[in-house]
């Protein structure tokens, strides 16, 4: 990646003095080093060790401003949490829009071939999940504070974790539904089956993190790919 897809690098304070920047632009500046820096933190110490005094030293900014923006390090911390998943689905939903059209092989008697659909499910597929995997790889601290640190942050974090794992398991229903309209014949598949889905591909990716490092995450594609394929059924 040639630019960071999250939050402004702490490091880049506003400067002192008389900067012609709006109210609203030096909150969110503020804002953005201070999420970035909590994520930063609890990469490296943990969530329980890391501290309000921690964060506002990384992000350059006073504990009054923290207090201006967030009632204390939970929310902060969830604030956090909030934008990598919201960079995780743009990500995704970017690369899934991105997959070329593929156009049906051409007609009897040498007339070209009309406009076909956009690529198959399973090319959708693939570049949804080598995307997810690609941004965490290039986002370690936030990859760890979606990934590990949200299972030490307390019941809010846990409730927050709990509506993205219905959340992916609707993006992973959708899927099958296009399956389904792409190729028909499959049967019906309960619920639970994108549950179990999602909840397994989380513990893959939290288990490379923790062994192996986020480095590693690319390398899970073709075994998360196999796995959707198989459940999925059909042809390929």
């Amino acid at each position: 990646m040639t630019a960071r897809a999250f939050p402004s690098n702490p490091s880049s304070r506003l400067p002192s003095g008389r900067h012609g920047l709006t109210r609203e632009a030096v909150v969110a500046s503020q804002r953005g080093r201070l999420v970035d820096a909590m994520a930063q933190i609890v990469a490296e110490k943990g969530y329980p060790a890391t501290t309000v005094a921690d964060v506002v030293e990384r992000a350059g900014v006073s504990r009054r401003t923290f207090y201006e923006q967030f009632a204390d390090k939970e929310a902060c911390f969830l604030a956090a949490y909030d934008v990598g998943l919201t960079v995780v689905l743009a990500r995704i939903r970017e690369a899934v829009e991105g997959v070329p059209e593929r156009l049906p092989p051409p007609l009897s008697g040498g007339h070209p071939p009309a406009p076909g659909p956009a690529g198959g499910w399973r090319e959708r597929a693939r570049a949804g999940v080598e995307a997810f995997l690609t941004l965490l790889a290039a986002e370690p601290a936030f990859a760890r504070a979606l990934q590990l640190e949200i299972l030490t942050a307390g019941p809010a974090a846990l409730e927050r974790r709990a509506g993205m794992l219905v959340m992916f398991s609707g993006v992973w229903r959708n899927v099958f539904e296009q399956a389904g309209a792409e190729e028909p014949g499959r049967a019906a598949l309960p619920d639970e089956v994108f549950t179990i889905l999602t909840a397994g591909l989380e513990e893959l990716v939290r288990d490379c993190i923790r062994t192996r490092g986020t480095d590693a995450l690319p390398e899970l594609a073709e075994p998360i790919l196999r796995t959707v394929f198989a459940v999925f059924g059909g042809p390929g």
